[in-house]
């Protein structure tokens, strides 16, 4: 084989071999190396497969290229972030902390502890429970959790699924509705309530009248007095649930444990007036009776018990509506017994007394 000839029949040039042995000698790291027959065969090998040329296999992009420029860009977008906090950094404090937090899941038991805590900042007419636990709380209806239906008492599965839907239609239409709020009569909610219970349509008879701390709307419905107290925006958050069991003679007994929270602002309000936060918790065990052995109308339950927890709505005299306080009137309020309104861990404690009483929200 001679000096120019490569083993597979190739040859180099003299001129070749003279600048080789050239840069050999010299210890040039470039200088071109007899290459192996191993690396022989597989350059051969690659040069007879379609597509698979040495000039392509080597033509491909290092992805270390492409990992540069991801970072430089990063990078960039870092130094934009960098500069917009210094120039207004007011502003990006109010952007993260005016965001929610991420929804609880929906409450089936009595919870264990207080919601955690938000950072102090003041509602506005666009966000009205910014700063609060119940800026994540479901809205309306959908935080109030029903569980599912089975059989109970003189009751079949599908039977109970109707009670607890009309349960919770009460709730609707005796917290929520919003002409009600706005201080009409509950109509649809009293249609739920069993005629025949003697009581509570006493209560109803009188509570719209003449209310007094015995016979009071309150105790069953929410309502604002709409020359004075305006709601701020659509929205009325919520969190709760409705449990059952079987009551007696063979009844189906639901119980209902909900908070309601109201953002409200004084009815002759601008654009950046107070708000305030009225927010009421209610426990009710309602009994829907077997009609073979308690005189009642179908579609139609008796209230068992009623409780509810308010604060900021008011300290005075029962007038059937909650009396927010604003400005100054809420001196008489920071008074009164301290008592976190987001807190759900306990039951409600004395019952109907609670109306009347003044009650300091820690948080509101």
């Amino acid at each position: 084989m001679g000096a120019g000839t490569e083993p597979d029949g190739s040859s180099r040039s003299d001129e070749e071999w003279e600048r080789f042995l050239r840069e050999s000698v010299a210890g040039a790291a470039d200088a071109p190396k007899e290459p192996s027959a191993r690396a022989r065969d597989v350059a051969r090998r690659l040069r007879a497969e379609p597509g698979r040329g040495l000039e392509g296999w080597r033509s491909y992009t290092p992805a270390r290229r492409k990992r540069r420029t991801g970072w430089y860009v990063v990078g960039l977008l870092a130094s934009l972030v960098l500069l917009v906090v210094a120039l207004a950094p007011g502003r990006i404090v109010d952007l993260f902390a005016g965001t929610d937090s991420p929804p609880p899941a929906a409450e089936t038991a009595r919870p264990t502890q207080a919601p955690p805590g938000q950072a102090a900042q003041r509602p506005t007419m666009e966000e009205p429970f910014r700063g609060s636990p119940a800026a994540s709380w479901a809205s309306g209806a959908a935080g109030i959790t029903v569980p599912e239906a089975r059989a109970v008492g003189w009751m079949n599965a599908a039977e109970v699924e109707r009670a607890l839907a009309r349960s919770r239609d009460f709730l609707v239409a005796s917290g929520l509705d919003r002409g009600v709020l706005r201080g009409a009569r509950p109509e649809e909610a009293i249609a739920l309530i069993n005629p025949h219970q003697k009581d509570v349509q006493d209560l109803l008879k009188t509570a719209f009248r003449t209310p007094s701390e015995k016979n009071d709307p309150l105790l069953l419905f929410s309502r604002f007095q709409p020359s004075r107290t305006r709601l701020v925006g659509d929205v009325v958050k919520t969190r709760g649930r409705l449990t059952y069991q079987e009551g007696e003679r063979g009844a189906l007994q639901v119980t209902a444990d909900v908070t309601f929270v109201y953002p409200v602002t004084r009815a002759d309000a601008g654009g950046d007036d107070e708000i305030v936060r009225t927010i009421v918790r209610r426990e009710l065990v309602l009994s829907w009776d077997d009609p073979d052995k308690v005189s009642t109308e179908p579609g139609t339950f008796s209230i068992v018990s009623y409780k509810y927890d308010m604060t900021n709505g008011g300290c005075g005299a029962p007038t059937g509506y909650f009396v927010p306080p604003f400005g100054t009137d809420r001196r008489a309020d920071e008074a009164g017994t301290e008592v976190d309104p987001y807190d759900r861990s306990a039951p409600i404690g004395r019952g109907e007394s609670l109306a009347g009483e003044c009650r300091r929200a820690t948080r509101s």
